[in-house]
């Protein structure tokens, strides 16, 4: 066993005393086994018992010192056999009801151990910082390491069996069988884009790219606003909270400000367009909308960042505090490009800018357990080309983006393009110009240009471009401002 001279925190007793606890009844597990792992033990073979009674008593099988012998080694040191130390542990156990009390100890001393590990990184950071690593990138390590730690709660976190990877993804099927819509991530509202990508999924970087005027934001900006407004969430054994559908959503608006940001959910929900909005051309009912409307939409669990000239590093710093505070359930960055590097790649040039904020923020969904949905511009290419549909070769800067995200939709409006080339009225072109605008007018297509763990095509959704919203077909797109 370990030495115990000049050790952080642990109590070897209290882990004896509960692991006795389970041996001599497992119903003593389940008191512990929403917040204790093997990790939080600080002996080694604690962890490794715990770890087993765990398998154990999960499929149904009892765990006493008889049936953990064989999964152990033979000897415990070399005056002390295995046998003998499990016997002792049984005979040491503490009450079922004490088991809580003792477990959530052994977890406050990992916690502790864990500060201390955070704490050298720190000071060793101090002290011997290379001279490209500026202050930030040495903050932004430092508190990445606490948020895991936050996160965790003093989990074992690194390395994990198979099994406990397994068990997450069929957790996963049985919350989306589980869920209305039977989706395996978070659902966007829009009927047809959940049924091709399955909602969006934790840990996933989606990026969302258009030419101008496609409306890439006006996407985002609804998909925020529905899984804001679909937000419930209950609490679990441990007392967290755990969001059961919709989410809390943060928007970093690196090029249009908060207010603006406002308009349009505002726009789009009290049916009164955003231009008349601003102006202030709107009469007395459809102000009562937007004043009954703004009080629904005070509730929404939607933080805006809107600060410009952001760089990554800060980003990621306020997406790590946000989640601590209020916790978060997508991220979306409006856009990519507008975001710069943490000093010395933005040295190096803008491909090697962009590929480190495109893998910092897959890193980050991966770290925060959420979708990021970032959104990107095209390069210009796609207007010299007679078909103006999208390809991920269009991506600027697109090596990078290709490679770190997990999906990448374009949004395309072929009415946009089909208004620009109208010919003479009158005209034999003229007829088929018409059809074809009438058949592309108040629709767009997602293109799903890449999916990890889905099929590729297109989505075609209706798009209100007098209140800039995106909808399922099947519902109504008006021509002319509402009154």
């Amino acid at each position: 066993m370990t030495d115990q001279t000049n050790l952080p925190p642990h109590n070897i007793e209290l882990e004896q005393a509960l692991l006795g606890a389970v041996l001599t009844n497992n119903d003593a597990f389940w008191r512990v086994s929403d917040f204790l792992d093997p990790g939080h033990f600080f002996e080694p073979i604690h962890g490794q018992i715990f770890e087993i009674m765990a398998s154990l008593i999960r499929v149904g099988k009892s765990a006493t010192p008889a049936t953990l012998k064989t999964f152990l080694p033979e000897k415990l040191t070399p005056d002390m056999g295995m046998s003998h130390y499990l016997a002792l542990l049984a005979r040491e156990a503490v009450s079922v009801i004490n088991a809580i009390d003792f477990g959530g100890h052994i977890r406050v001393l990992a916690v502790r151990r864990r500060l201390c590990d955070v704490a050298a990184l720190t000071q060793d950071l101090a002290r011997n910082a290379s001279s490209d690593q500026t202050a930030s990138m040495l903050i932004e390590t430092v508190e990445k390491e606490l948020f895991a730690l936050a996160e965790r709660n003093g989990g074992a976190g690194g390395v994990q069996p198979f099994s406990v990877a397994l068990l997450k993804a069929v957790d996963m099927a049985g919350k989306a069988y589980q869920r209305d819509g039977h989706l395996s991530g978070t659902a966007t509202g829009l009927r047809d884009l959940d049924k091709v990508m399955g909602g969006l999924q934790r840990s996933d970087l989606i990026i969302l790219a258009g030419r101008p005027a496609m409306g890439k934001t006006s996407l985002a900006t609804n998909i925020a606003y529905k899984i804001a407004d679909a937000f419930s969430a209950q609490l679990t054994a441990d007392g967290k909270e755990e969001t059961i559908n919709g989410g809390r959503v943060l928007f970093f608006s690196l090029e249009m400000s908060g207010e603006q940001l406002a308009t349009r959910i505002l726009s789009e929900q009290a049916e009164v367009a955003s231009s008349d909005i601003r102006r202030g051309a709107i009469h007395e009912n459809q102000f009562q909308r937007i004043v009954d409307v703004s009080q629904r939409l005070n509730r929404l669990p939607l933080y805006i960042d809107d600060t410009g000239g952001m760089n990554i590093a800060q980003l990621c710093a306020r997406a790590r505090r946000q989640k601590r505070q209020t916790g978060i359930d997508l991220i979306v960055v409006d856009y990519l490009q507008l975001l710069s590097g943490s000093g010395g790649k933005a040295r190096e040039g803008r491909v090697q800018e962009l590929t480190e904020i495109t893998t910092s923020l897959k890193a980050l969904a991966k770290e925060l357990d959420v979708p990021v949905v970032a959104l990107s511009q095209l390069s210009r290419q796609v207007e010299s080309r007679d078909d103006k549909r999208p390809q991920l070769a269009d991506l600027r800067e697109s090596g990078s983006i290709e490679q770190d995200a997990d999906v990448v939709l374009f949004v395309y409006r072929e009415e946009y393009y089909l208004r620009a080339r109208e010919p003479k009225e009158g005209t034999a072109q003229h007829i088929d110009w018409a059809s074809q605008m009438e058949q592309a007018r108040g629709r767009a297509d997602v293109i799903i240009g890449k999916q990890r763990h889905g099929p590729t095509g297109a989505v075609t959704l209706a798009f209100d471009a007098w209140l800039t919203r995106f909808s399922d077909l099947s519902n109504p797109v008006s021509e002319e401002p509402i009154s």
